[in-house]
């Protein structure tokens, strides 16, 4: 598809520089700006194996080195609370946030304590779906994620997963025992793997249906340059022109009993929560080693080195080790297109009111390619609406943004200390502990 390749083409050149970050020795966030809403998201690095093409900050879980991260972390949520921040969502993301339920149930105990949270999002693992884990949560989170990626047993065995979660019945099962027990309950999915055919997409679909779950995700396969190479040696190069047609059968299977939420979540109702919380907020703070914050239109990342974590917030200061540069009024615009489109409506009066034009004025190139790809629905004086083919090309604009967020996250991997570096070593290829973080690494 052209208009797919132009995109790509344009988010790959734009993105080098709209997402680069440099060290900085700052010792905290920018405190909080009167009259905004935000996002707390706060990361958990352990996983009890680690994925080989996964990007997001991992380690293998120790006990004795979770518990002490844990603790760091709520200390630096008291440190987020003291710059007069206030959250009405929480997001908790990893490696895998549901490793130590104890901890978890205390860190988010104190989010509430601190903040004014009414939602929190959750992500898992198809292991720890269970009694337990349901006692622990389903009055603490409103929005639980497992990651799945696929039924087929031929694509868990080439991701590594099949000996950790089982096959797909066993994932069928562990799903169907939590369904109903939490407001949203999301199956992450995955689309476009070298391997998958689409008589095997439409198979997850079909049995995605019968789970019970009242919302998925289904991420298209998202490799900064580096896993690119690695995927093509281990199972095959991607395919991006077969895409569009996955993401068309994608849309017309769940037509029946969802509907679209942003451009890949489906929900089947309205009321579900989705998880990409920069639609909502557009800006975030993150906490935890490896998180990443948009913040007064600058994006700030925290130290990769559990180490070098817990010495900063020990030593009082918040873990910010990278910040990129501010954005101009027009990336800032630029940003309000995707994340609003993302989320399926751009909001033209706020528009106006954040940036003093109209949006056919701000993003004029921008909405003219739209219209000429076919991507624009509706246009009214409130807001912007899209097709599907529209929803497909923000899906590509995600694609590509989170790629290139990869791709610094497996510069900040390669700069850790030879000993943690190490540690990923031993663990890599030997399982993925959410779909979501396969797909984006």
């Amino acid at each position: 598809m052209l208009s797919e390749r132009i995109i790509t083409a344009a988010l790959r050149l734009l993105n080098t520089s709209y997402l680069a970050q440099r060290p900085t020795d700052a010792k905290s966030l920018p405190g909080s700006a009167p009259g905004r809403t935000y996002t707390l998201y706060a990361h958990v690095p352990f996983c009890e194996r680690l994925c080989l093409y996964c990007s997001f900050n991992r380690f293998l879980f120790n006990e004795d080195r979770a518990r002490a991260y844990f603790k760091r972390l709520r200390r630096e949520m008291h440190m987020v609370a003291d710059l007069g921040y206030d959250f009405p969502s929480l997001y908790i993301g990893g490696g895998t946030p549901t490793i130590m339920l104890d901890e978890l149930c205390e860190t988010i105990d104190l989010a509430r304590s601190l903040f004014g949270i009414t939602e929190v999002s959750c992500e898992t693992s198809p292991n720890h779906l269970g009694p337990d884990l349901v006692a622990a949560l389903s009055d603490r989170v409103q929005r639980l994620s497992v990651g799945v990626q696929s039924f087929e047993e031929t694509l868990l065995r080439q991701m590594d997963r099949l000996e950790k979660y089982g096959d797909g019945r066993a994932l069928f099962d562990a799903i169907e025992s939590v369904a109903g027990k939490f407001h949203s309950l999301n199956v992450d999915m995955i689309f476009n793997f070298p391997s998958q055919t689409s008589d095997m997409l439409e198979r997850d679909i079909a049995i995605l249906k019968g789970t019970g779950t009242n919302q998925t995700t289904f991420y298209p396969l998202m490799a900064s340059p580096k896993t690119r190479e690695e995927l093509a040696h281990a199972v095959g190069t991607i395919d991006y022109g077969r895409e569009a047609e996955y993401y068309r059968l994608i849309a017309q299977g769940l037509s029946s009993d969802f509907q679209a939420a942003s451009s890949w979540t489906y929900s089947r109702d309205t009321n579900s929560m989705i998880d990409e919380y920069i639609v909502d907020t557009g800006e975030y703070l993150g906490i935890g080693s490896g998180a990443q914050s948009f913040l007064n239109g600058r994006f700030h990342s925290n130290t990769f080195s559990l180490k070098d974590y817990i010495e900063r917030i020990d030593s009082g200061t918040m873990a910010v080790a990278k910040q990129g540069h501010p954005y101009s009024k027009k990336a800032l615009m630029r940003y309000r297109f995707v994340t609003d489109l993302f989320g399926l409506r751009l909001d033209k009066q706020r528009f106006m009111r954040d940036f003093g034009v109209p949006a056919e004025k701000g993003l004029s190139a921008e909405l003219a390619f739209m219209r000429i790809a076919g991507g624009i629905d509706q246009e009214t004086d409130e807001c912007i609406t899209l097709t599907e083919k529209g929803r497909y090309l923000l899906m590509v604009m995600m694609r590509e943004t989170l790629a290139t967020s990869n791709d610094l996250r497996d510069q900040a991997r390669a700069e850790l200390p030879f000993e943690e570096r190490m540690q990923l070593i031993e663990g890599e290829g030997s399982g993925c502990a959410d779909s979501s973080r396969l797909a984006a690494g």
